[in-house]
């Protein structure tokens, strides 16, 4: 039964007293919340902290969820607001020898790079790496296009932007991701 409702049907059921539906809500959900939340976060301990509090905040908005867009917006969008907050809250500041050496692993030449054959996890690795090089905003826009499938829409009403200004940011971040796969 639970499985032919939507989520929005779940939630509105939750939001008069049916705990089965949060359960269900939270089984399809917790997933997809989680690697957003790892994505975004770069740190376990702060996904962790954050995945938690979402789900306290979709706990304590159970009565007054109104099913505006879909839920998986609406929860992402939860999501993403506390990432900003503690993003604003714990900025970190490289200092004059950290960002002196970057700047030297980025100028060596690329003889000095060695060429390797990259096995899938490497190829991972490397995707990583280049999400975490990416500014926030491309970031976000990139998982929730390509780890939850969202449209340009979805993702203007979760980052709270235009949508040509999602657009704009998906394309720099391909772009980018691209160029780093090209080196």
């Amino acid at each position: 039964m639970r499985e032919e409702c939507t989520d929005e049907e779940l939630m509105l059921a939750y939001g008069h007293g049916d705990v089965p539906a949060f359960e269900a809500l939270y089984a399809r959900h917790r997933g997809t919340l989680y690697r957003f939340l790892l994505r975004n976060c770069r740190d376990r301990a702060s996904a962790d902290e954050l995945f938690q509090e979402t789900w306290s905040r979709v706990i304590a908005a159970r009565e007054r969820y109104r099913p505006e867009a879909k839920f998986t917006t609406w929860l992402l969008q939860i999501a993403h607001n506390l990432a900003i907050d503690l993003l604003r809250r714990h900025r970190p500041q490289a200092g004059e020898e950290e960002t002196e050496q970057v700047f030297r692993l980025l100028d060596a030449p690329e003889s000095e790079q060695p060429e390797r054959v990259l096995s899938e996890f490497e190829q991972r690795r490397r995707l990583q790496l280049a999400l975490e090089e990416l500014p926030d905003e491309q970031r976000l826009a990139f998982v929730l296009r390509m780890e939850n499938g969202m449209g340009l829409d979805e993702i203007a009403h979760v980052t709270g932007a235009g949508q040509e200004t999602v657009k704009s940011r998906l394309r720099y971040a391909f772009a980018k991701i691209r160029a780093r796969f090209a080196e």
